[in-house]
């Protein structure tokens, strides 16, 4: 509370995420401003090797942390005693990179005398909209990235039923085999969306839909009928239709995801749908979700691209939520890859029943 003032002080929260290949630090104030979130990317290393390799992101993670710290502290114009709390990616994630960023985060707190809050690299995701609005309950939130697809329902803060995920493939997993099958250098995904919006027309493709009630989801059916459509345009002697190919398959994600979620919304009564993870920056993507959202008359909310990819706003604007509902974490937890987290924690994704912070 400010004594001559009478409002209360302000919640900063210094971030921390290194679950992949970015190294970000941000400060964020009431979980929703964002006074700075730096980004630093690993994707030149790794792309040589077509893909992340985990020993090399712990190095770089290793290599740059502590700058980091600094430049985003620098850029919020913030001491270290007015923070409030130390917050960082506790899992999931690679096992290497994640200690990087737990170790950092509780010598920070050990030394500037600062509770620790251990957040769920999903549930940044999720919150990451709420530096863009203000979140209206109950909610619906579309989760697309390189390792999980989930339709995730949120009757208020805090709380995560997850009433469809994929049952092989991540959405963002998928696009990467497909772009690789096509030649593309890692990441794919962006080249596949850009390629979709060039064809003329797009190579027929299958649509998975499952059971007709189901809110789940399959791409390796899809993946699968992708590399059959270039292997047998290879035996014939003939190059693939590289951009039709893109079109087609970018076509079949889209419409299901699309359908399966206003579908999610309507029956749920949700009052916002919420796109994140980084496929959400995927522009077929959210072209398609604005023109069947404005048709339905649903209020969506995409974050920009910055928000959308790994980056720390987005840890600090979910550990905000947990301050206010669970306060710290302890400082002996551990960096959990897998975050199987029992029902009761925080987003604990990786189950198919009701948590709450």
């Amino acid at each position: 509370m400010n004594t001559e003032t009478g409002a209360a002080a302000p919640v900063l929260i210094l971030a921390i995420e290194t679950s992949c290949d970015e190294t970000s630090v941000a400060v964020v104030k009431d979980g929703c401003e964002v006074l700075a979130n730096i980004i630093s990317s690993q994707i030149e290393t790794h792309r040589a090797f077509g893909g992340v390799v985990p020993e090399v992101a712990s190095r770089k993670h290793v290599e740059v942390i502590t700058l980091v710290i600094e430049e985003a502290m620098t850029a919020a114009g913030v001491q270290p005693d007015e923070l409030t709390a130390i917050a960082v990616t506790q899992g999931p994630g690679l096992v290497g990179a994640l200690l990087v960023g737990v170790v950092a985060a509780k010598s920070l707190a050990l030394a500037w005398g600062k509770p620790l809050i251990g957040t769920h690299h999903i549930a940044g995701h999720i919150y990451a909209n709420r530096l863009v609005k203000e979140l209206q309950y109950p909610c619906m939130t579309l989760v697309v990235s390189g390792g999980h697809t989930e339709l995730v329902n949120m009757e208020r803060e805090g709380e995560f039923r997850i009433i469809g995920r994929t049952r092989d493939d991540a959405v963002g997993e998928a696009y990467d085999k497909v772009a690789r099958a096509l030649g593309f250098p890692y990441p794919g995904g962006p080249h596949v969306d850009r390629l979709a919006h060039e064809a003329e027309e797009a190579v027929a493709l299958p649509r998975v839909w499952l059971e007709p009630d189901s809110y789940d989801f399959s791409f390796s059916g899809l993946k699968s009928a992708v590399l059959n459509v270039v292997n047998q345009s290879k035996m014939k002697g003939l190059a693939p239709d590289v951009a039709g190919i893109a079109r087609g398959f970018q076509e079949s994600v889209v419409e299901v995801l699309v359908e399966k979620a206003v579908r999610a919304v309507k029956a749920n009564e949700a009052r916002q749908l919420l796109l994140c993870g980084g496929v959400a920056a995927n522009k077929g993507l959210r072209e398609a979700l604005v023109s069947r959202c404005e048709k339905e008359g649903i209020e969506l909310i995409i974050p920009p691209a910055v928000y959308c990819t790994d980056n720390a706003a987005m840890i600090g604007a979910a550990a905000y939520v947990k301050w206010r509902h669970d306060g710290s974490t302890p400082l002996d937890m551990v960096a959990d890859p897998a975050c199987r987290w029992s029902s009761g924690q925080f987003l604990p994704i990786d189950i198919p029943q009701t948590g709450r912070v």
